[in-house]
């Protein structure tokens, strides 16, 4: 058969782009440069955003239709380049040049394991070889200081190229700052939303992070002058949310979603995590007793088109390890250990994915992962 470009664009005038329903021929994503060379095929697609959460769903369904309708003998896969009409985000300068990657850590309401699961987090990163550093930015709420089991430790300055700079405390491999510790645990810390912002600014830029392969930060629950700080100050790799199974959790996480992936906002969202998964206890390990729903955050992140990175169970050594200040991660033998380690990786994975479709030739070829 012959290959010409009206047939591929019969082809693609099947695929409907779920945001619109229209086809995208009709809604005009095809660019006309359609390029055949013997059997192999090759054009753009253009879509408005790069967070946008159909690209590789329509993608895939191109491909498809071009096999489906053309004929398997074409060479398709993989040929198919993306273009976005935004920037993937307002230019921000680096301001911690020495920090391959910043992942925010964020939930749509507090009480979903948010701190716990970027604690065990960053120790899963750690013990898998990477330089891993964890900023608590829930300036009202700090929790990092107990769950590293370090509420007595203060940091000290370092003076670096004629600079004071705090030296963060370094825990299970993990560099860790908190301003949990420069205020008083038991009393509340009551900041207007400039104070607070100003605080944090202070914490990322005049600490001395030195080289790290990621650093997280764990923000405070829901959308506030934290986040927008974060955002402005810090290039950001991307975003992982944090819920709970159950629909009052999901709501909030989708917020959270689409804070992230606003268009003034524009950070890419890493993927989903279901915390509080399921209940196993501790002498029936194969037992799953669902107690806030079952699989609520897998569809959710099948609805939104984002990765699930993982489901924690709830498990009593989770408590006991945030209380006692020995995170779970540390014993990969265990259930919730090897979960968080399987995190860690997915998460590593997305990142990688992410930094290199931020070359605008590359092409889209997630689905063969």
């Amino acid at each position: 058969m012959k290959i010409y470009p009206k047939l591929i664009l019969d082809a693609l005038a099947t695929v409907r782009y779920p945001g619109t329903g229209k086809n995208i021929v009709e809604a005009e994503m095809v660019e006309d440069n359609i390029r055949i060379e013997k059997n192999k095929v090759s054009f753009s697609l253009i879509f408005e955003k790069p967070t946008d959460p159909f690209i590789k769903s329509v993608v895939k369904a191109a491909e498809t239709a071009i096999l489906t309708y053309v004929g398997e003998e074409v060479d398709i896969k993989g040929n198919i380049l993306v273009k976005t009409l935004k920037a993937a985000r307002p230019h921000i300068d680096k301001l911690l040049p020495q920090v391959k990657n910043v992942i925010a850590i964020s939930s749509g309401k507090g009480g979903v394991g948010k701190s716990t699961v970027t604690a065990n987090l960053a120790v899963a990163l750690a013990k898998l070889g990477n330089k891993v550093g964890l900023l608590d930015a829930d300036l009202f709420g700090p929790s990092m200081p107990k769950m590293f089991q370090i509420e007595d430790v203060r940091p000290f300055t370092v003076q670096k190229e004629g600079r004071d700079l705090i030296a963060p405390i370094e825990k299970y491999g993990v560099k860790v700052l908190s301003i949990g510790f420069f205020v008083n645990q038991d009393q509340a810390t009551l900041w207007r939303g400039g104070m607070a912002s100003n605080a944090l600014k202070q914490l990322i830029g005049d600490t001395d992070w030195g080289d790290l392969d990621y650093l997280l930060i764990d923000l405070p629950p829901g959308t506030s002058d934290i986040h927008l700080t974060i955002v402005q100050t810090l290039a950001l790799t991307g975003a992982v949310v944090v819920s709970t199974p159950q629909e009052v959790a999901l709501a909030d996480a989708r917020k959270g979603i689409n804070m992230f992936t606003n268009d003034k906002v524009n950070v890419p969202i890493l993927g989903l995590v279901e915390n509080m998964a399921w209940f196993t206890p501790a002498e029936l390990p194969e037992n799953k007793y669902y107690l806030f729903g079952n699989g609520g955050a897998k569809r959710l992140a099948e609805s939104m088109n984002v990765p699930l990175l993982g489901q924690i169970p709830i498990v009593q050594g989770i408590c006991d390890g945030g209380d006692n200040g020995t995170p779970v991660a540390l014993d990969e033998n265990t259930i919730t250990g090897l979960s968080f380690m399987n995190l860690a990786e997915k998460m590593i994975k997305q990142v990688d994915y992410r930094n290199k479709n931020l070359d605008p030739t590359h092409r889209v070829e997630m689905h063969k992962q």
